[in-house]
């Protein structure tokens, strides 16, 4: 079978969303907001259901997308979750309110290379799921990986970049910096020396780095 008849066929399982959520799946396809794709966030929800964690840091926070799946799943879990985009914040706070979690997701606007100490008071976390811009994967995996608690996993989407990271050619300029940018990542994080990683090839690629 071939790849894109085998996604669409594990996609055609997935349950339908609420209507809330099936509003936000299309206000991100005409707007152009990256949210995780069906079969990534299944997958990641799965996890997280089986671990069961108390407090997930989420960094990129875009609409609120993920944070509200990951409230829906786990309705017990406090949610930490940074945004730096004033409009796409929001956007979150206004799809939070109306899913009535305002209190179980909380929102920083910030940049999250800046919003360390900040998030530091939040912690520590049992999930970090990284899902921002692609380009400082590695610097935020450095910064809140020392929040996470020592049973923790860190999540990262979109590792595989449309299957750019292993294309031998690449036109466009900026895109082929980026795939090598998560080349790198996805190299040095399956090397550290304090996590086990595995690649998923689900949705765009979904890193799951548990800490040794």
């Amino acid at each position: 079978m071939k790849v894109p008849e085998l996604q669409n066929y594990i996609e055609g399982l997935i349950p339908q969303r609420s209507v809330l959520f099936q509003e936000m799946e299309e206000y991100a396809r005409l707007e152009g907001v990256p949210i995780m794709e069906p079969a990534g966030i299944e997958a990641m929800l799965q996890i997280l259901r089986i671990q069961q964690p108390s407090a997930i840091l989420e960094v990129g926070t875009a609409i609120g997308y993920s944070a509200l799946r990951m409230a829906e799943a786990l309705p017990k879990t406090k949610i930490i979750s940074i945004e730096k985009d004033e409009d796409r914040h929001a956007l979150a706070v206004n799809y939070i309110e109306k899913a009535g979690r305002p209190s179980q997701i909380t929102l920083i606007k910030g940049d999250a290379l800046e919003t360390g100490e900040e998030v530091a008071g939040h912690g520590p976390f049992e999930t970090i799921f990284i899902d921002a811009a692609k380009g400082q994967y590695k610097r935020f995996f450095e910064i809140y990986s020392r929040l996470l608690s020592s049973t923790g996993i860190i999540i990262t989407d979109n590792v595989l970049f449309k299957g750019l990271v292993y294309e031998p050619v690449i036109e466009n300029r900026r895109l082929r910096s980026l795939a090598k940018k998560i080349d790198e990542f996805n190299h040095w994080l399956a090397s550290h020396p304090e996590f086990d990683t595995v690649i998923l090839p689900v949705g765009d690629g979904v890193a799951i780095s548990k800490k040794r």
